[in-house]
């Protein structure tokens, strides 16, 4: 969830985006490939959104972490899945900063999503890291309008990336 829901969408040419990860949970040795996926989500979310150069931190942690900045940020005092943190507001004076904020992801919640939803771990974690990527750029889902837009853009990604539509089964059961 973003911590700024008005901020808007980034646009201009498109570039390279720098990616730093930090593993600050063990349990994320598992996925030896989680680095790769997430790398390839970003880039290819970037591209989508034409964001210009940039720079973001993805932080893999553990569901307590995520729980405790969820409390202290939305005031919800349980894990989830993932977090995004926008460095840039709406307002600030000045040129925009590559620099575009932290995505934090919970193993734990994540594996147990994945499980339960009968999708492959690395899927689950593309569609997190795009769905956190865009919050960084300004997308949002708090009404039905920003939702149907975000989802639409999260589902044209996830398809170039050879990824199921995390939507599917909801919409099948709607």
């Amino acid at each position: 969830m973003s911590r700024n829901p008005s901020v808007r969408p980034r646009r201009g040419k498109s570039g390279t985006v720098q990616i730093e990860i930090v593993v600050r949970s063990a349990r994320w040795r598992r996925q030896p490939r989680a680095e790769r996926v997430l790398r390839t989500a970003v880039r290819a979310a970037a591209a989508a959104t034409s964001t210009g150069p940039a720079e973001l931190a993805i932080v893999l942690s553990h569901d307590s972490a995520v729980q405790a900045l969820n409390r202290e940020w939305r005031g919800k005092d349980a894990p989830t899945n993932v977090l995004s943190f926008p460095a840039s507001r709406v307002g600030e004076i000045g040129p925009p900063s590559p620099y575009l904020g932290d995505i934090v992801i919970a193993y734990e919640t994540t594996a147990r999503e994945a499980a339960s939803e009968g999708k492959l771990f690395h899927h689950h974690l593309a569609h997190l890291a795009v769905h956190g990527f865009l919050h960084l750029v300004g997308y949002d889902h708090e009404n039905n309008r920003d939702a149907d837009r975000m989802e639409r853009l999260e589902r044209r990604i996830l398809a170039r990336l050879a990824v199921p539509d995390p939507y599917a089964v909801r919409d099948a059961e709607a």
